[in-house]
């Protein structure tokens, strides 16, 4: 017999609306830590509607990546804007981060 905590919810998804500089990343912190706590196969953050993101941003992905990883998830950013595509690619962080959709 398999325990509940054994299974793993499949995905959850995030999307994100706005800009996401300092302040923007202190609202958005809790969330995700709350969603890599729930343990998914993957979680997604939508950028499609976000227009840009900073160096504290990227900073959190980086730091949720990591936490996800070890519970044996994905951290996958989908569909980022040409400039928030652009400051992952300066931060390296593009190497180190699931990207899919958006502009090429």
């Amino acid at each position: 017999m398999e325990s509940g905590t054994d299974q793993k919810i499949p995905v959850i998804e995030v999307q994100v609306n706005d800009e996401l500089d300092t302040a923007g990343v202190a609202r958005l912190t809790a969330l995700l830590h709350d969603a890599v706590q729930l343990r998914p196969a993957e979680l997604v953050v939508d950028l499609t509607d976000c227009p840009f993101v900073d160096a504290a941003f990227i900073g959190l992905l980086l730091d949720t990546h990591r936490e996800i990883r070890r519970s044996g998830g994905l951290l996958t950013l989908r569909s980022p804007s040409d400039r928030v595509r652009r400051n992952l690619r300066l931060a390296r962080a593009d190497q180190v981060l699931a990207v899919t959709g958006g502009a090429a």
